[in-house]
């Protein structure tokens, strides 16, 4: 198992991450509050989660273990795969993700791409126990400020948001409401996913 790689970043395409270690360009594939951290050239550690199928290896990074922790927990969730998982980690902090299923706010678990309301009730039934174990205290959300490198802002965001499963239209008009206040694609989107949560 891989445990976590540290290198430089290669290359950055929402959400994949195209990571150098020692001369071995792995591919990993990031929820959002992890990518938009990165910048090209940036020497980084990324915690990983391999997962091997019939067809492919799969790579995935996170900014610190907490992340991959709580992604390893949303698989353990019948019905939850790697890209429900990481849709999850990137449209809700863990903070948030864990006040939603500690007060059964099925509202706001149905707002991330993919995750209908009998999902979210199944999220909040098997991860209620699950998440007895974290508190908000010792799992902190990381708040380093997201940059994107690209040459507009605005279409990264939405590339950025249409990799999480929003269709073209919706990840439109998500950016449309915000883009006038940002400069930058990371708090784009930032702003964009925390419009879905008021």
């Amino acid at each position: 198992m891989i445990g976590c790689l540290i290198g430089e970043v290669l290359a950055l395409e929402a959400p994949t991450v195209l990571l150098n270690v020692n001369g071995v360009g792995y591919e990993i594939d990031t929820p959002l509050s992890t990518f938009c951290q990165l910048q090209k050239g940036q020497k980084v550690t990324l915690w990983t989660h391999l997962t091997v199928r019939e067809d492919a290896q799969l790579l995935y990074g996170f900014s610190n273990a907490q992340e991959k922790i709580i992604f390893r927990t949303l698989l353990k969730v019948n019905g939850v795969g790697p890209k429900m998982a990481l849709g999850i980690l990137s449209t809700l902090s863990i903070d948030m993700l864990i006040h939603t299923v500690e007060n059964g706010d099925v509202k706001t678990l149905v707002k991330v791409p993919g995750v209908g309301a009998k999902t979210a009730e199944r999220l909040m039934i098997e991860l209620r126990d699950r998440f007895k174990a974290f508190t908000t205290n010792t799992v902190s959300n990381n708040s380093t400020q997201m940059q994107f490198t690209g040459n507009s802002a605005v279409a990264e965001a939405e590339a950025a948001l249409q990799s999480l499963g929003y269709k073209p239209l919706e990840a439109q008009k998500l950016i449309q409401a915000v883009k006038a206040d940002f400069t930058e694609a990371g708090d784009i989107i930032r702003a964009a996913l925390k419009s879905l949560n008021k």
